[in-house]
């Protein structure tokens, strides 16, 4: 049985990960670091004695926490971040590159609270979108921290100078230059409401060209210039063209799969179920995230990591015949 001390720390346990998500672009890493701040919470609350609010003495650990795993780790990216488009026409993918480059997703429910106003949630999925997680690696780790707690969470200036141990003049000089980069690097993504009736649409659609695998109503959802990647794999595809020629060659196995609606990042998105090998049912292919803009859909981010992914977003590891039928 919890005690109250674990109790009263585990409370902010979901805001902390959504902080430490950011700030390191992966959901596994942001669990980590956040048991890490826990635990080290735990272990020393005898010696808080309250000279701070608890969640600045929280923040303030985790931010340690991060900043220490950012010290020796790679900047993490989206495929389009590290290399040029591929060809729809390719026979290989490429080989896969170790997860610690990849910014990832993360399940809406391990970062955001239940909040009742659609426009905050909107305002909340915004600052989780990759896009943003992608362009906030760019940053330097303070810079970073400093746009998060300043923009995402609206700490005042001399709330993060006392947090990062800063002055407000450099906390402010700080903002200001990591707005400048996140200007320059974040292309946004539509964040709507979550009972928007023109994207619902749009996904019912959506599903119902990918499971009859029917290109043509696909190719009409698409932006001309979408994306589509595939990480952990580096290749990456842009351009409705180059998009339909790898559905029809190298990746028409994807063909007759089946879609769960999930959220990801704040972003519609889907567990994709192919069929397996043995014709019995369907297995985990990828997690599907989507990227709309303007009514259409202008990015398709397929992580193939399901092992690990499917479990986190609560996705079954197979569909049975029966369900797949």
């Amino acid at each position: 049985m919890a005690t109250p001390i674990e109790t009263q720390l585990e409370a902010f346990r979901p805001e902390l990960t959504g902080y430490c998500y950011r700030m390191l672009g992966s959901a596994f890493e942001a669990e980590d670091a956040v048991q890490d701040t826990l635990v080290r919470a735990w272990k020393s609350y005898e010696g808080f004695e309250g000279r701070s609010a608890l969640r600045s003495w929280l923040y303030r650990i985790a931010t340690n926490v991060c900043l220490t795993m950012l010290g020796s780790a790679q900047r993490r990216a989206r495929p389009m971040d590290l290399a040029p488009a591929g060809s729809g026409h390719a026979a290989h993918p490429g080989e896969p590159r170790p997860d610690e480059i990849w910014v990832g997703p993360v399940p809406d429910g391990r970062v955001l609270a239940a909040v009742a106003d659609p426009a905050q949630v909107v305002a909340d999925r915004e600052s989780i979108r990759l896009a943003f997680v992608a362009a906030l690696q760019h940053l330097p780790p303070k810079q970073r921290a400093v746009l998060i707690l300043r923009e995402v969470l609206a700490w005042s200036a001399q709330e993060v100078a006392e947090l990062l141990d800063l002055s407000v003049a450099s906390v402010n000089s700080a903002l200001q230059r990591a707005r400048a980069t996140i200007a320059s690097t974040d292309k946004a993504a539509q964040v709507l409401e979550p009972d928007d009736e023109e994207q619902k649409k749009l996904l019912a659609r959506y599903v119902q060209a990918f499971e009859s695998y029917d290109l043509t109503a696909l190719t009409a959802l698409l932006h001309e210039d979408a994306t589509l990647s595939m990480p952990p794999l580096p290749l990456w595809l842009r351009g409705t063209d180059d998009i339909i020629a790898w559905m029809t060659g190298t990746g028409s196995g994807c063909e007759g799969s089946r879609l769960i609606p999930v959220v990801a990042s704040g972003l519609p998105a889907f567990g994709q179920y192919r069929v397996a090998a043995d014709g019995d049912g369907h297995t985990p292919w990828a997690l599907t995230v989507l990227e709309i803009s303007d009514g259409r859909i202008a990015g398709v981010n397929n992580f193939l990591d399901t092992e690990r992914l499917f479990p986190l977003f609560g996705l079954p590891e197979r569909l049975p015949r029966e369900e797949a039928a």
